[in-house]
């Protein structure tokens, strides 16, 4: 049975004594103390425990002795899967990465593994029904998409927030295709198969809940837990992996690769969980759920991701600042006491959303998310000039674009004509009259005003027409 992670790292030394913590995972009801050095105490591990980033483990002696030990020992190599099932990562996925990043931080080495091959099978894991299948060139522009995210983010953490003089582990982004194309079915089921027992593979919870379903399994799906096994055990010999991250649903598979590298080789390796990240209701933040939030910028923006952490709830905030950021934990506590104090200032919500918002967009993001946040809500002038054609069209999606030419003499009424923002004859002249256009975030009610550059026209050449209070029409304006 895996052992949570919080079982043994969650005891503290005061005044030289040791205090241990009820356990937090329901099938584990005893305490245990975790207090056999200085070293344990103040390693990544506890750290990240104290993050509420770990969870469980498996083997259950590893949280307790072995892994801290290896971690101490010298540099590791640990990774993490990812299945290219869309063209983009979600915040789901993203402590995964945070995981990852906390290790490479701390002078570790990572591999990020894209499932070229296992995204074409589907895992079952926390599925209620079969994944639609992805055809082949499908699965190779999901995979050319996600490495770009992961290498941006990668980057983007060695750019802005490593700021410690000590050597950032290496990063490796690989895709399992690699491995599995020259595999056939006999030969993979002759080697790979032989070492897995059919008890052992029905027992896992994730297949138990789909064979109880309505639906049922597929043998496609049941045969996941071979080739996430097979990966852990390549990763092992080609890569000296010992360590694999994973969400907790991911903890049979984990199970999976560490007992067949250790029928196979005799050695022992290390599996970890982080918590799954859910909604205000419950719900897990992915794409199957229906609400992902994506870490790609062309299906969610940078004003998207930033207004999606600054309005989680404050029940929420501190412990996504610890889960999401890399502030120290002191700088979190005296950030929650600064909201405590001035409520209304939120900037706890405000640190939260730049931080996340500069890792997966970098510090150009958050100032495009800022740029859109003060022209949408702060009716800024000043930001809505300042802001590209393309951030417009982020902020304002639904919004039609037209690109009209500026003849002498144009008026408000033929530009929300021609724009086709009202409509024709007198209705139209009406609305204009009556004060239901604005114009960059001016009412506007002479239909025969003639358009005044820096007014009607911004100096980006943009104007943003607003009828009634939310049909938005972006005008870009040609040969000014």
């Amino acid at each position: 049975m895996a052992a949570s992670i919080a079982r043994y790292f969650t005891c503290a030394s005061r005044h030289g004594s040791c205090i241990a913590f009820k356990n937090t995972v329901s099938y584990i009801t005893s305490r245990y103390m975790f207090c056999r050095s200085v070293t344990a105490q103040s390693g990544l591990l506890f750290s990240l425990n104290k993050r509420g980033i770990l969870k469980n483990s498996f083997p259950e002696k590893a949280a307790q002795e072995d892994l801290p030990q290896l971690l101490q020992s010298g540099l590791q190599t640990v990774y993490c899967g990812f299945d290219p099932t869309a063209d983009s990562l979600h915040v789901g996925n993203l402590l995964a990465v945070i995981g990852l990043l906390h290790f490479r931080n701390a002078g570790h080495n990572v591999i990020a593994l894209i499932g070229g091959a296992t995204a074409q099978i589907g895992d079952p894991s926390g599925k209620t029904s079969a994944r639609e299948r992805l055809s082949s060139n499908v699965v190779e522009d999901n995979t050319r998409a996600i490495r770009e995210s992961l290498q941006r983010i990668f980057t983007n953490h060695e750019l802005i927030f490593h700021t410690s003089s000590k050597k950032l582990g290496t990063v490796t982004v690989l895709n399992n295709l690699a491995w599995y194309k020259d595999w056939n079915a006999v030969a993979f089921l002759s080697e790979v198969g032989r070492h897995f027992r059919m008890g052992t593979m029905l027992s896992r919870s994730s297949v138990q809940s789909r064979l109880k379903s309505a639906e049922g399994m597929t043998l496609t799906e049941f045969s996941y837990q071979l080739f996430q096994a097979y990966d852990f055990y390549h990763l092992y010999q080609n890569h000296s992996c010992k360590i694999q991250l994973g969400g907790t649903d991911q903890l049979g598979n984990l199970m999976s690769g560490h007992e067949f590298i250790h029928k196979v080789t005799g050695q022992e390796v290390y599996g970890l969980t982080i918590p799954l990240v859910t909604s205000t209701v419950g719900d897990k933040l992915g794409k199957t759920a229906g609400n992902a939030v994506w870490l790609n910028r062309d299906k969610t923006t940078p004003f998207e991701l930033y207004q999606f952490f600054l309005r989680q709830p404050d029940s929420s905030v501190e412990r996504y600042l610890k889960l999401f950021t890399f502030l120290p934990l002191a700088e979190v506590e005296k950030l929650m006491e600064q909201q405590r104090q001035e409520p209304g200032k939120r900037l706890a919500h405000k640190r939260l959303a730049a931080e996340i918002t500069k890792l997966v967009h970098g510090k150009e993001g958050l100032e495009s998310a800022k740029r859109c946040t003060h022209a949408l809500y702060n009716s800024n002038v000043q930001a809505l000039e300042q802001m590209t054609d393309e951030e417009l069209q982020e902020l304002f999606r639904e919004a039609p674009f037209h690109e009209l030419l500026m003849e002498p003499g144009t008026t408000v009424l033929d530009a929300c004509r021609r724009a086709q923002a009202i409509p024709e004859g007198s209705k139209g002249y009406s609305m204009v009259s009556e004060g239901a256009v604005w114009i960059n975030h001016s009412k506007t009610d002479s239909p025969e005003q003639i358009l005044i550059p820096g007014q009607h026209i911004l100096a980006n050449g943009l104007s943003l027409l607003r009828v009634g209070k939310k049909n938005f029409h972006i005008v870009k304006w040609l040969n000014l």
